[in-house]
């Protein structure tokens, strides 16, 4: 049977938190509320949450510091929320690991839609217990990534969490090594609709994923910029990365 996705909503205002529990169970999605990163914590403890919608001003920690802290050890989806419609603070949420953005106002039903976007992406709810124990794992240059459980391993051992969208991008260059992918086909397959509007997203998720796999920025070894072009994943032994999935 599969689980009803579970959405956590962190944001002050009581009349948007309201409104979204309202909306967001009219489309099959079991939603849980909170007010500031305490409340979140203890949702998070206490309940199985699939992904966060996360307001960036909040009283005490905000935003930006509850997604940063989070995704040092998590691969929680995170949708970010705004009222600020700078370019800036756009960029900024999803350098600190955000996997999309939504501005105030928004459309609730805009929300829903990439809600199930960013669920269908990171692989849903958890869902039957054989397939998550079905883990393929491709390896490249020392490095292993774990599918089921999304998980990159460096040649020393060390677990290097990834996001959604990171793990997306990795998984778009394992497919095809060696060879060029354009910048389009990259945006679409790691971030889809929310990459739209904000050009260079792809070059920041791009240097996010270099600097996890300690890919020098200025000579790059791994993921290598081809000028007007797009980039190639130039590792030297892949194996497993026909299975990679998108």
């Amino acid at each position: 049977m599969t689980q009803t996705p579970s959405i956590l909503v962190v944001d002050d205002d009581a009349g948007i938190t309201s409104l979204l529990c309202d909306y967001l169970t009219r489309f099959g999605l079991h939603t849980l509320t909170a007010s500031n990163g305490h409340e979140m914590r203890q949702q998070l403890d206490a309940h199985h949450v699939d992904l966060l919608v996360l307001d960036l001003m909040l009283p005490g920690e905000d935003g930006l510091t509850l997604a940063q802290t989070l995704r040092s050890g998590s691969r929680l989806p995170i949708i970010m929320l705004t009222a600020c419609c700078h370019t800036t603070d756009r960029v900024v949420g999803l350098e600190m690991g955000a996997d999309d953005y939504m501005s105030k106002p928004f459309e609730p039903r805009e929300l829903v839609a990439r809600i199930k976007t960013v669920l269908r992406r990171s692989g849903g709810a958890q869902g039957d217990p054989a397939e998550a124990q079905a883990r393929d794992v491709i390896r490249f240059d020392g490095w292993s990534l774990e599918r089921s459980e999304r998980r990159l391993t460096s040649p020393k051992g060390l677990v290097v969490p990834l996001s959604n969208a990171e793990y997306q991008l990795l998984s778009t260059f394992l497919k095809a090594p060696r060879r060029v992918v354009t910048r389009d086909h990259l945006m679409a397959q790691a971030r889809g609709r929310s990459m739209e509007g904000l050009d260079r997203s792809i070059d920041l998720l791009v240097s996010r994923l270099r600097h996890k796999l300690h890919d020098d920025a200025e000579t790059p070894t791994l993921i290598k910029t081809v000028r007007g072009a797009g980039y190639v994943f130039d590792a030297q032994s892949v194996q497993g990365a026909a299975a990679c999935p998108h």
